[in-house]
């Protein structure tokens, strides 16, 4: 929270509290990505360093940096790049925009700033951060089914060559079996990659 002091002839005419809340499903979002294995999650932030630890405690966030002006957000990324770290930035202001565009994959909520949107690799049609945990979710299963189709594919058509040139099959049994696997496989990869019960389990 920030506290802003009116004064009218050098005396205290009031004061005007701002109060800006994390969102409602962060608590939850964190706990996600930590449970499908992205540990290190850190706050950066403009704030005072007192209301980014009462958010930080809130969140479950062990790593955090208050008052932090744009250009340290972006060398702040670029060092944890330079020390070998994958980095996945969300952000949703202005001041974010820096730091997004030096990410290696960076993330706008569709409730975010213009500039922060263009900036961003991925924008969500969604405004909620839970967002994250079924995009990388989905990422991982993707690249799974990819590399396992792949796998089939290369290992089912060698034999099938090998079958062929020994004599064991006859070509268009060959190219009948070749043709049914496509389709297997293209049947396959239509199914849904996430059940729907994903976000309450």
């Amino acid at each position: 929270s920030s506290v802003i002091y009116f004064a009218v002839g050098g005396k205290l005419a009031g004061a005007l509290c701002i109060n800006d809340p994390p969102r409602t499903e962060a608590e939850t979002a964190i706990k996600m990505m930590k449970k499908i294995g992205i540990e290190n999650i850190v706050m950066l932030t403009g704030d005072s360093n007192r209301a980014a630890e009462i958010i930080a405690k809130r969140l479950g966030i062990t790593e955090y940096h208050a008052q932090v002006l744009p250009e340290e957000k972006h060398r702040y990324i670029e060092q944890l790049k330079a020390d070998g770290h994958c980095v996945i930035m969300v952000g949703d202001g202005i001041n974010d925009a820096p730091a997004l565009a030096v990410a290696d994959v960076s993330v706008a909520m569709s409730d975010a700033s213009d500039i922060a949107r263009e900036t961003a690799d991925i924008t969500f049609r969604d405004t909620e951060l839970t967002e994250l945990a079924v995009m990388r979710r989905l990422s991982e299963l993707l690249m799974h089914r990819i590399n396992s189709n792949y796998r089939f594919i290369v290992g089912f058509n060698t034999a099938l060559i090998l079958l062929g040139f020994g004599g064991v099959i006859s070509p268009s049994l060959s190219a009948l079996l070749h043709n049914s696997s496509t389709m297997a496989i293209c049947m396959k990869s239509m199914t849904p990659l996430l059940k729907d019960n994903y976000m309450t389990q």
